[in-house]
């Protein structure tokens, strides 16, 4: 699937809530896993690849010979957030080549509804908390360059304009 770069409108939207898991959405969820793996990445959200529902992939399996843990998340959230912080040096699919460091609470733990629609409930830490933090935040029309300074942010973005224009003409 296609992933959207930034700038782009619809990477700022809020995404709406999953009312009914289709098997259209699981079809979604599937290639949306396939193309994060692809890309490659550990996150993927929806509105990434030009979709405004709240569904998330994710797999920060990083170690080799381990096996992968692929999630699915539809309509996920934060209910619970660690006062502790860490700070993470994030990308994004849809900024590619372009890292900042971010900081965001250490733990968290996050309700969703798997591809099954079953409620499923989890405690994240690490790589694992900072990259659905991430992904959520993309359901709200947030990328991880809106936690950076003004300059920072406009110097990213701009390339990103750049890269779009270089992309276009090939």
């Amino acid at each position: 699937m296609p992933i959207l770069i930034h700038p782009d409108p619809r990477l700022k939207k809020k995404a709406a809530p999953v009312a009914d898991i289709s098997d259209k959405l699981r079809v979604l969820a599937d290639n949306m896993l396939s193309t994060m793996y692809d890309a490659p990445g550990i996150g993927l959200a929806a509105p990434q690849v030009g979709i405004l529902e709240r569904l998330i992939v994710l797999d920060c399996v990083k170690g080799e010979g381990e096996a992968p843990r692929p999630l699915v998340m539809f309509n996920p959230e934060v209910v619970a957030a660690s006062d502790d912080l860490n700070t993470y040096e994030e990308g994004c699919l849809s900024i590619p080549e372009q890292f900042a460091d971010v900081t965001r609470p250490a733990e968290v733990t996050v309700a969703w509804l798997d591809a099954d629609g079953n409620p499923q409930q989890e405690d994240f830490d690490g790589l694992w908390a900072t990259c659905v933090q991430h992904e959520i935040d993309h359901l709200e029309g947030k990328l991880f360059i809106d936690y950076l300074k003004p300059l920072r942010r406009q110097m990213i973005t701009r390339k990103m304009v750049k890269l779009k224009r270089e992309m276009a003409r090939t």
